[in-house]
């Protein structure tokens, strides 16, 4: 089953090159700056190429390609450490919807997954209001012990986890293929990428774990008076569908609604920008996915967040890493951001502190001779992770989402207030965390919670003698070693390449 498996992927993956070649993606690449290996099969796409369309062509054909590989182009977009500058821009114009199904397949799909009929549990279903690859929304009305009251229903898609759960397959074999093959690809670590795509995707399809997401944020938001989280409605949850509090209020999409409604558009920037940092370095949970699309502002002008398929956590460590790195550059101490590094253990000690703080000053130094709206946070953290790759520092992936989810965040907020300074808005809500954890009452708290962790490890002593004495005595049995790209693959390889060739000349479109 193995061998036939990875024929199936190399099959699919080839047949992905040749709708990329066919769009003339290939052409924006210099094969003099390809890795030696890959210069033959690039010299092959290119000839290939049914359009001269360059990078332009990219985000239409993956968006032919499917829903999955729209997912991997939104998450490449925020990896420009992996992808580069220009084909990051590109990938950052996928758009994720897709045409809804019908509104009779959402309701069965519904009954099935609540083991109920639709009129027992909504009193009005009406037509999707959105969609995207993986589920899409319908309002609804909902008559119970607290009156008549509307709700958004998400339905999840059919079919959707056969899909995705194929194509991240597929992913995975092309991610081995490069670390087995391109040692230069391994500091990127293309495996763990593709995993942490598919955690989130996994997550996505249970919209459960979702409304558990979205749960504790609003337990979160509770202590924020400007930032709205909607409850959910537990009792018309389940796998495949999600029943929300509706949000009315007016997108933040529709500038003419926001203009409309007297918002002040400044004091929204800064409340999407703090909001974020806020729930990052406070609680850890933070919305993954806040373009605008995904926000509304209510009629007592408070900021509310909607769609929590994609959230993420960072830890403590995280935390501090993150706080530390905004407020150096925010104070220029580029000492105590190299530091950091060290301390983090994302820098090897194989190299100075002088030299890496060295270079970090080649980052911090031009934003504070520009003025304050020509500064962007998240291109300091681009540039930042640049610079760190020539420092053997590997590539961050629990902090991916975060990446990307300040450059989104940014994105809101200019185009709320082109004139926003980045970083005199960020740079209370950094203070307050650093304050609150690094100072002494920070380090009070933290020295109680290690003494806790000492305290229950020492009680758990006993235990963990006799299982590794256990260990010892019984050892367990040898694990198979790991399949490797043996040359029969490279052949299997070929032949695919060659038959995809032959379908794209008896199929040209």
């Amino acid at each position: 089953m193995g061998v036939f498996a990875d024929i199936g992927h190399a099959a699919r993956l080839a047949r992905a090159l040749w709708a990329l070649a066919r769009e003339g993606v290939f052409l924006a690449i210099d094969p003099a700056a390809a890795p030696p290996a890959a210069r033959v099969p690039l010299a092959l796409t290119r000839a290939l190429a049914r359009k001269r369309a360059g990078l332009s062509g990219l985000a239409p054909a993956m968006t032919r390609l499917g829903p999955s590989y729209v997912k991997l182009g939104q998450f490449l977009a925020t990896r420009q450490d992996v992808v580069g500058a220009k084909v990051a821009a590109e990938l950052e114009k996928l758009q994720d919807r897709v045409p809804p199904f019908p509104r009779e397949v959402a309701a069965r799909r519904v009954e099935d997954s609540l083991g109920r009929p639709l009129g027992e549990l909504y009193e009005s279903f009406g037509e999707p209001v959105a969609a995207a690859s993986v589920a899409q929304v319908h309002r609804a009305r909902v008559r119970d012990a607290d009156g008549v009251r509307d709700v958004a229903v998400k339905v999840l898609r059919p079919g959707v986890e056969r899909r995705f759960r194929r194509d991240l397959d597929d992913m995975r074999f092309a991610a081995r293929f490069a670390e087995a093959w391109f040692p230069a690809a391994r500091r990127l670590r293309p495996v763990e990428t593709v995993e942490t795509l598919a955690r989130s995707v996994r997550r996505e399809m249970d919209l459960r774990l979702e409304a558990a997401a979205a749960s504790e944020f609003r337990e979160n938001a509770e202590k924020d008076a400007e930032f709205r989280v909607p409850s959910v409605d537990w009792e018309r949850t389940s796998r495949d569908a999600l029943t929300l509090e509706w949000i009315d209020g007016a997108a933040m999409s529709d500038d003419a609604a926001l203009d409309a409604a007297g918002h002040d558009r400044p004091r929204l920037a800064r409340l999407v920008i703090q909001s974020f940092l806020r729930h990052a370095l406070r609680d850890g949970l933070f919305h993954a996915d806040m373009h605008r699309g995904n926000l509304f502002v209510d009629p007592q002008g408070r900021l509310a967040a909607v769609d929590f398929g994609i959230m993420d956590r960072i830890g403590d460590k995280e935390r501090r890493f993150l706080a530390e790195i905004l407020y150096g550059f925010i104070v220029r101490d580029y000492r105590r951001v190299a530091e950091v590094h060290f301390e983090a253990g994302y820098v090897p000690r194989t190299h100075s502190v002088e030299d890496f703080a060295q270079a970090i000053r080649a980052v911090g130094e031009p934003i504070h001779a520009r003025t304050a709206d020509q500064i962007s946070m998240a291109r300091v953290l681009t540039l930042l992770f640049e610079i760190t790759s020539l420092f053997d520092m590997s590539t961050r992936t629990e902090l991916v989402l975060l990446q990307k989810t300040m450059v989104v965040v940014e994105g809101v907020a200019r185009g709320l207030d082109p004139k926003l300074d980045m970083w005199a808005t960020a740079e209370p809500v950094v203070r307050d965390y650093i304050e609150g954890h690094l100072g002494p009452s920070g380090i009070a708290r933290r020295a109680l919670g290690d003494l806790g962790k000492a305290a229950a490890l020492l009680s758990r002593a006993p235990g963990i003698v006799e299982r590794l004495f256990d260990g010892i005595e019984n050892p367990p049995p040898a694990q198979p070693p790991a399949r490797t790209f043996a040359v029969w693959r490279w052949i299997a390889v070929a032949v695919l390449v060659y038959a995809a060739y032959r379908y794209g000349l008896a199929h040209p479109g």
